[in-house]
């Protein structure tokens, strides 16, 4: 049975696209209403099907007047872990991460850089972590003012 689709100016043309997924003996299958992607449900009543992530872990906040180092925080992996410092403040403040349960802490880089490092009042987005189980901490090296700060997802 033909499909009329005319096609319409002005771009005279349509990208063609097929959706397919490995068959029996890992040959491609296009999926047409014949053979429909092969999905399944983890309940009978699709709408009790839940979303499989892991909730946030609980936020870590609060102020300080001093230097310190503030975590563990433990970010579910794929998700961006977001940081706002605010606050009347001077000093630096680092992201820190570690593998090892906190003993040893690494300042966060990207492309060899110095990553998630402020010496201002900032909120945004400042990780993803992608290894379950890794630690994020906040390094805080005040030399006056008190800083607020929070590391959440």
């Amino acid at each position: 049975m033909p499909i009329n689709n005319p096609i319409k100016t002005p771009a005279g043309y349509v990208p063609a696209f097929a959706l397919g997924f490995s068959g029996p003996e890992g040959e491609l299958e296009i999926v047409e209403s014949t053979k429909p992607l092969p999905v399944t449900l983890a309940s009978s009543d699709p709408l009790a099907v839940l979303p499989g992530y892991a909730p946030a872990p609980a936020p870590i906040e609060g102020a300080s007047a001093a230097s310190l180092v503030v975590g563990p925080f433990v970010p579910v992996a794929g998700r961006p872990v977001v940081l706002p410092l605010a606050g009347t403040w001077e000093g630096t403040v680092q992201l820190m991460r570690s593998t090892d349960e906190g003993a040893t802490l690494h300042p966060v880089t990207v492309g060899g850089f110095a990553w998630g490092r402020y010496t201002a009042n900032a909120c945004e987005p400042v990780w993803e972590e992608q290894e379950a189980g890794a630690q994020l901490h906040i390094d805080i090296a005040l030399t006056s003012g008190t800083i607020s700060y929070r590391i959440a997802q």
